[in-house]
């Protein structure tokens, strides 16, 4: 008898990184060292997910992602954090929420962003859902 064969879709995940540093205060914070103006280095990892496509046989074109990603870390580095749009409470929360929205649209794969403040050991991930997730609901 022979074995049954299967064929096998091969799904990726590929991430990219970009650092900035920016300052905040979180105005509604339960202490008042989160209500006082300061400042972190942050890290923000997004990750895009799809089967190999296009004569090259990639996901996405890491490149561009790195371009984009970094573009968007470069608006709010050694910024005012509170001062953009959706992040008058810039939470962690609020920063993936920030990178998700402004990423989707042109990288529909996108499942994942991370943001972190690696020198103080925090750090929080956002899973993007695809079509009829979260992402069309915020």
């Amino acid at each position: 008898m022979s074995e049954p064969t299967f064929e096998i879709t091969p799904i990726f995940e590929i991430t990219k990184t970009a650092q900035f540093d920016a300052a905040h205060s979180l105005p509604t914070g339960p202490k008042a060292s989160y209500q006082k103006l300061h400042g972190h280095s942050f890290s923000v990892e997004a990750t895009v997910r799809g089967a190999m496509t296009g004569p090259v046989g990639w996901v996405a074109d890491l490149g561009e992602l790195d371009v984009a990603l970094k573009a968007l870390a470069h608006e709010l580095d050694h910024g005012h954090l509170n001062e953009h749009e959706g992040l008058e409470s810039p939470t962690l929360e609020h920063l993936c929420l920030h990178f998700a929205r402004r990423l989707k649209a042109d990288y529909p794969g996108l499942v994942r962003v991370g943001v972190s403040r690696p020198t103080v050991g925090e750090r929080c991930v956002l899973e993007v859902s695809g079509a009829s997730g979260v992402m069309e609901r915020l």
